[in-house]
C-alpha cells in the first residue's frame, strides 16, 4: 500500500488485449493508485519479489512459466487471485492449495464484481467465483445445486451444506465457512453473523483444525472436495 492508502495491482497475462481491459477495470477504482502489467510468468515473479505490488491478478496459462509455477516459486505472501479461462477442476484446486486467495474465470465476472474481488484479496478475503466453485464440485464427483445462484459478487453462494456432522463442525461454524467461501473477509464475515472479529479468528482456528488446514483457501477447497 502506498503512503497515501492506495493500492498497486499487477495484472499478469499473456495477452496484451486482456491486461489492457483488466487495466481499465481496475483503475476505475478510486483506491487504485497503480496497475502494473506483466506478460508472462518470469516477469510477474521479479515484480512481486520486489514487493512493489498489494495484490495480484495472475493467469494460469503462460508460455514459458505459468501461473502455477509462480505460486510454487514466489517468496512473498502478496495475495494472488487466479484469473483465467481454465475451469478444470484440477487446476483451480492446485492453484488453491498452492496458496491463490481466489480464482475467477474470464466470461463469468462483471467489472464490479472484479473490483470487488480486489478489495476482499486486500483486506484478507477469499474470493471463489460461482463458476469455479462449480468445476471444483463436479471434479471431485457432485453435481452443483441448480437451486443456488450468486449474489452478484463474484463468490459462491451459501447454504452449500446445512449440517456437517461428518466433519464434526458446529452449526454456526457451518454458517461461518459458507460466508468464507463466498470470499468474506473476518470483519464482513463478523458483521454478517452478528459476532466480533475475535469470535470470527477464534471460530476459524477451530475449524482449520478440524479441516486438518492452515489457511483460508485450504479451508475452502476442503469444504468443497467433502
Amino acid at each position: 500500500m502506498t503512503d497515501d492508502g492506495g493500492w498497486r495491482v499487477l495484472v499478469v497475462d499473456d495477452n496484451a488485449i486482456v491486461r489492457i481491459g483488466l487495466r481499465m477495470m481496475l483503475e476505475d477504482m478510486a483506491e487504485v493508485v497503480e496497475v502494473v502489467e506483466a506478460e508472462d510468468g518470469v516477469q510477474a515473479l521479479e515484480v512481486l519479489q520486489q514487493g512493489r505490488v498489494d495484490v495480484a491478478f495472475l493467469d494460469v496459462r503462460m508460455p514459458g512459466k505459468d501461473g502455477l509455477a509462480v505460486l510454487r516459486e514466489r517468496t512473498t505472501e502478496v495475495p494472488i487471485v487466479m484469473l483465467t479461462h481454465s475451469e478444470e477442476a484440477a487446476i483451480i484446486k492446485e492453484a488453491l492449495a498452492s496458496g491463490a486467495v481466489g480464482y475467477l474465470v474470464h466470461g463469468a465476472f462483471a467489472p464490479e464484481e472484479l473490483q470487488g474481488a480486489l478489495r476482499t484479496s486486500v483486506r484478507g478475503g477469499a474470493v471463489l467465483s460461482p463458476r469455479a466453485a462449480q468445476v471444483a464440485l463436479a471434479g471431485i464427483g457432485e453435481d452443483p445445486d441448480p437451486g443456488t445462484g450468486s449474489d452478484g459478487a463474484g463468490s459462491h453462494s451459501a447454504g452449500l451444506a446445512p449440517d456437517r456432522p461428518d466433519l464434526r463442525l458446529t452449526r454456526r461454524e457451518v454458517e461461518l465457512m459458507d460466508e468464507l467461501v463466498r470470499g468474506g473477509s473476518n470483519a464482513e464475515i463478523a458483521r454478517g453473523l452478528f459476532l466480533s472479529e475475535k469470535t470470527v479468528k477464534n471460530h476459524l482456528g477451530r475449524i482449520y483444525a478440524k479441516l486438518g488446514v492452515t489457511s483460508r483457501a485450504g479451508a475452502i477447497i476442503s469444504w468443497l472436495e467433502r
